[in-house]
């Protein structure tokens, strides 16, 4: 059984921002409606927020049409808004406390981890991108019949983002700042169970510079907000990240309005290789932090964890080893490991996955019980005995809980690795680069962590194959998902060009 802690005395800063933002104003929605924030700590209520639905994200899109068409942002030079965006990511440090608080206190994550992990990402994605602003070019064109020409890469538009609950700082920088490097304006509905931080940066980004209408935050469900953006027809591109569910009616609405382009970054069920080689150690290390960092509410979570035969039995030691020594309890605790669940229906539907491998077959190796009486805390969960065609091994828990399998050869490794319906990343611990380039280059997934995972970098591009969805977060690849291509052909003096 993991350890326990119990609340800690950190003092929670008081919530400043709970209504919708739009058009560089914090508004009361058009309903008057609010809902419930909760505490995944106690399970209580931390707030009301503003509920927005598709009367406010239609508002929203007018503000961030206007400030499109007729307002400065997509009119500034690359440096000018590169300069802005310093700015934010500068205020987003000096605050890096006070919003580690709010998504520690309406998200469940590790407080320390958040300030130091989270928010010094998102100001790190922002600078990234700042630099980025600037170096937008075409490339000229040397063509035939007569024919010269260049092209032009000019922002998509007005972008309907849908970020989740699991990181709410991390995605929202993660969809924003290549945005607004490229000049667009945006409408951001964050997930409905951890609204507080996304406000908050929406405070920052007037404070910053950001003119009215180019960053539009609405707090409200999906079915209603969401596809309010996904259906919008001044909405000229979505991005989302989530479930493989959601992604497919985000996809269906875009289509069925304007044909708007959409990127998915989806669920994901990813497979660990670890070899006999492997140092038993490290690869523990890995394996443990790749499953049950963040709770386990990661989407690249290593939950099919393929261990070798030669030394299946050692690493599944040292891994419950790790396992029971992990204290489970108040994020702002600093001897915590792993805080609460997001919220309640996660929670239970993690609780239910864990009876549904024990009901097929599979050994609970450690963990499976709530932890406390309040609250929603769950102690790491190890499996064995996990066979390929098990619920817990197909299907996306999004919690902390670990299936190991066994297996002999490379090649089986492979194929059973590649026996999912996902391919959004994958780990592979060896020694021996030959088996390392052999299994990265065979397994169908967008990111491939060799010694190492969950090592995210902004200038390393992200995003899945299969039904893990398409598009890519990060890098410069993903500056190009809000621009488009547009090519200017002229004739040459005196030549034919027919």
């Amino acid at each position: 059984m993991a350890n326990h802690s119990s609340e800690s005395s950190f003092k929670i800063p008081a919530v400043k921002f709970t209504k919708l933002f739009i058009n560089g104003e914090f508004v009361d929605s058009v309903s008057g409606k609010t809902f419930d924030t909760f505490d995944p700590r106690t399970g209580e209520v931390i707030t009301k927020v503003s509920l927005g639905d598709a009367e406010d994200i239609d508002l929203a899109v007018k503000a961030a049409r206007h400030a499109f068409d007729h307002g400065p942002w997509p009119r500034m030079s690359g440096a000018e808004r590169g300069l802005i965006m310093m700015k934010f990511a500068n205020l987003i440090e000096e605050n890096a406390e006070e919003i580690a608080a709010l998504d520690a206190v309406n998200g469940g994550k590790v407080f320390i981890l958040c300030k130091f992990i989270d928010i010094a990402a998102a100001a790190r994605t922002l600078r990234y991108y700042a630099g980025a602003a600037d170096k937008i070019h075409g490339t000229v064109l040397k063509l035939s019949k007569g024919l010269q020409g260049y092209t032009l890469k000019e922002p998509i538009g007005v972008v309907g983002s849908i970020i989740p609950w699991n990181f709410p700082t991390v995605m929202f920088f993660m969809k924003t700042a290549p945005a607004l490097a490229a000049g667009c304006t945006i409408i951001l509905k964050p997930a409905e169970q951890t609204p507080l931080s996304a406000l908050y940066y929406a405070h920052l980004a007037k404070l910053a510079g950001i003119p009215d209408g180019v960053l539009n935050v609405v707090n409200g469900y999906g079915h209603t907000a969401g596809a309010a953006i996904s259906s919008h027809m001044d909405v000229d591109k979505v991005t989302f990240t989530g479930s493989t569910e959601v992604g497919r009616k985000v996809m269906m609405a875009a289509a069925a309005s304007n044909l708007k382009p959409v990127s998915l970054e989806l669920g994901g069920k990813s497979p660990l290789l670890i070899f006999d080689d492997a140092d038993i150690g490290q690869a523990a290390d890995i394996a443990f932090k790749g499953m049950f960092f963040n709770k386990g509410e990661i989407c690249v979570a290593s939950s099919r964890v393929f261990v070798q035969e030669g030394i299946y039995e050692k690493l599944v030691k040292k891994l419950v080893e790790k396992a029971k020594a992990t204290v489970v309890g108040d994020p702002f605790d600093p001897k915590v490991h792993q805080g609460p669940q997001t919220d309640k229906k996660q929670f239970e539907k993690i609780l239910s996955y864990i009876e549904q491998g024990t009901k097929e077959g599979a050994t609970l190796l450690t963990g499976g019980n709530r932890v406390g009486q309040k609250g929603y805390y769950i102690e790491p969960t190890i499996f064995t005995d996990v066979k390929d065609d098990m619920t817990i091994a197909k299907e996306e828990i999004f919690g902390p809980v670990m299936s190991l399998m066994k297996f002999k050869t490379m090649d089986e490794a492979i194929k059973r690795a590649n026996n999912t319906t996902y391919g959004l990343a994958a780990g592979i611990i060896t020694k021996d680069l030959n088996v390392a380039n052999s299994v990265s280059r065979s397994i169908r997934a967008g990111v491939i962590w060799i010694n190492c995972y969950t090592a995210f970098d902004v200038d390393c591009p992200y995003g899945g194959y299969k039904m893990s969805g398409f598009g890519r977060d990060y890098g410069l690849e993903a500056l190009d998902q809000y621009l488009q291509l547009k090519s200017v052909v002229t004739p040459v003096m005196d030549s034919p060009w027919y």
